[in-house]
């Protein structure tokens, strides 16, 4: 009878526990990276906009200097802007805790 296949030396019982520490290193960066918050702002600081790991905002914040009645559109860029950068901000720091548990290696669906 088998006793498992072997791949470069590991046999399948190897390969599964491995397998298995990946999976739970990955759950606890995706957990890490969840709770872990980056802050983008623009405007000089008059719009400054919180977002996490897992692409949530947590806090919008405007300067009541920013809110000019003739000029909204300046205000509403800032918030697009800022959000976007705290998003964009988010999705690298995410990647990056990621990328050090699986070396690298781009694994689909992760983030």
């Amino acid at each position: 009878m088998a006793k498992g296949f072997n791949m470069g030396g590991m046999n399948r019982n190897q390969m599964m526990q491995q397998a298995r520490k990946m999976q739970e290193q990955l759950l606890a960066a995706q957990q890490k990276a969840a709770e872990t918050e980056v802050t983008a702002s623009t405007g000089g600081g008059m719009v400054k906009v919180t977002a996490t790991g897992d692409m949530r905002l947590t806090n919008v914040a405007i300067d009541p200097e920013a809110v000019d009645p003739e000029d909204v559109e300046m205000l509403q860029d800032m918030v697009l802007a800022a959000v976007n950068d705290a998003l964009e901000q988010a999705e690298q720091m995410a990647s990056q805790q990621m990328s050090a548990v699986t070396g690298g290696l781009n694994i689909p669906g992760l983030f």
